[in-house]
């Protein structure tokens, strides 16, 4: 097989775990990146007791901001400049005027992290960070975020070092399909940061009483999550992973391979 280790940042350990499991795809994840079918295939080929030995850095690459590239519009109507940062790049693009962030990330800048669920700012599946605060992106319309700092699920991980809240999503299995997971993080990464403020939720006891670094307890933390769905009912472990996250010590993880290995 043709060596494609110059045209890619995949790490020789990286490289060698996707040419073991699935040889037929490595050209196209090197020209198009990893994505979720690939991962699914991944499943489908292995055993998960096989696949766990190369769940890290099957991960870390599923993880990294791949370089954010335009997509040309076929037509565009009532069209505003909007310039913005997404994932730490600098982003200037013509928009229709009532597109929301949503459709110009996925549309417009090939970030399809974000997952278009009810599209009626229900379910939280497209949650992402502006200026560090979580927002519903099916309903903010782009031209709002004028030199605005935009944080995707693709933005998260620096380099090849997931995002503790990634990593800690992982080691509890907060996730199942997996559709719901870029918003439930992205929300995550924000409800540890509003913790860190002193921010009150509708179950704090004394909302009167703001101080800094809250300490949160299971209930505030189904609170603060409440407006991500999660259809599959990963609840417990994204609880989990979170309280891991914000608490100052490991929460044991609960589940097992089939194999009885964790």
């Amino acid at each position: 097989m043709e060596d494609h280790s110059e045209l890619t940042n995949l790490s020789e350990a990286e490289r060698k775990a996707i040419e073991e499991l699935i040889p037929d795809e490595m050209s196209e994840i090197i020209t198009s990146g990893i994505k979720r079918r690939h991962f699914l295939k991944l499943f489908a080929v292995t055993g998960t007791s096989v696949l766990a030995a190369h769940l890290l850095g099957i991960e870390q690459l599923m993880a990294r901001s791949a370089p954010i590239e335009q997509q040309a519009p076929a037509f565009i109507e009532n069209g505003i400049n909007v310039s913005f940062n997404v994932n730490g790049s600098p982003q200037q693009l013509m928009v229709d005027s009532r597109m929301t962030l949503l459709d110009t990330l996925r549309e417009r800048l090939g970030l399809t992290g974000s997952k278009k669920g009810c599209d009626h700012g229900q379910c939280g599946a497209c949650t992402v960070l502006v200026d560090e605060k979580r927002v519903l992106s099916c309903l903010t319309l782009a031209a709002t975020c004028e030199d605005k700092k935009v944080t995707t699920i693709e933005g998260l991980a620096t380099g090849n070092e997931l995002h503790p809240m990634q990593s800690s999503f992982i080691k509890h299995d907060g996730f199942q399909c997996g559709y719901c997971t870029p918003g439930q993080i992205c929300s995550a990464v924000a409800l540890v940061a509003e913790a860190k403020q002193g921010d009150a939720s509708y179950v704090t006891a004394n909302v009167r009483k703001k101080g800094k670094s809250l300490k949160l307890s299971d209930e505030e933390i189904r609170e603060r999550m409440s407006g991500n769905i999660c259809r599959c009912g990963a609840y417990p472990n994204i609880v989990d992973a979170i309280r891991e996250v914000h608490g100052d010590k490991a929460v044991a993880q609960v589940w097992q391979f089939a194999d009885g290995t964790i």
